[in-house]
């Protein structure tokens, strides 16, 4: 009984304390998206300045739920990579101007592709304690398919880049929405794992 506490502590930590910071990636996610949208004559190079504020937001909102779930192993260090390559992908962006738009597209494309990568292994990571986890898988999926598809395209009209970042931004912070309402709902099953391994520590 005690090994099984401790294992599932480990595998959830203290992250449905934590679900609004989920919840205000996803939001922050969305917003961008729209703007992309609606926007008026929203250039390329403008479109990679918001992403840059978006990527670093979201990058830091990932670092904080990393370090303070509580959570180890393989979904900490992945938590923790996301965080890192999110701020770095928003710095690159604010911070080389110089850089063609083409460049900064591929900046773009290999952020959604690693941190697609790192939040699958989270949600697998997670499944120990969330049946059927689909949010973040889709949202992990949804991040490589749309990095390779900028790979693949990145000739592609302005106008048609502009409104696949911003519908690919939309989908996503609506799973990850999707995925902190879950959160939430494993709050008391976090107080009760958390209640469970103090007592076995203090045994």
């Amino acid at each position: 009984m005690a090994t099984a506490i401790g294992e599932l502590a480990a595998a959830i930590g203290e992250m449905p304390r934590h679900w609004w910071v989920v919840a205000l990636r996803g939001l922050a996610a969305i917003v961008f998206g729209i703007l992309a949208f609606v926007w008026p004559g929203v250039t390329l190079s403008v479109l990679v300045l918001l992403f840059g504020a978006y990527a670093i937001v979201d990058g830091v909102l990932a670092l904080y739920a990393a370090v303070r779930s509580g959570a180890g192993g393989g979904q900490f260090w992945a938590a923790l990579l996301e965080g890192i390559v999110g701020v770095v992908a928003g710095l690159v962006a604010f911070f080389y101007p110089g850089l063609t738009a083409l460049a900064l597209l591929f900046v773009i494309a290999a952020w959604a592709i690693l941190t697609g990568i790192m939040e699958i292994i989270v949600a697998v990571r997670l499944r120990q304690v969330i049946d059927h986890e689909w949010a973040m898988i889709f949202s992990g999926v949804l991040s490589v398919l749309f990095g390779i598809v900028l790979f693949a395209q990145p000739g592609a009209g302005a106008l048609a880049v502009v409104w696949l970042i911003g519908l690919y931004a939309v989908i996503f912070g609506i799973a990850l929405l999707v995925f902190a309402w879950r959160l939430r709902g494993l709050r008391s099953l976090g107080d009760r794992v958390a209640a469970g391994a103090h007592q076995t520590s203090s045994a």
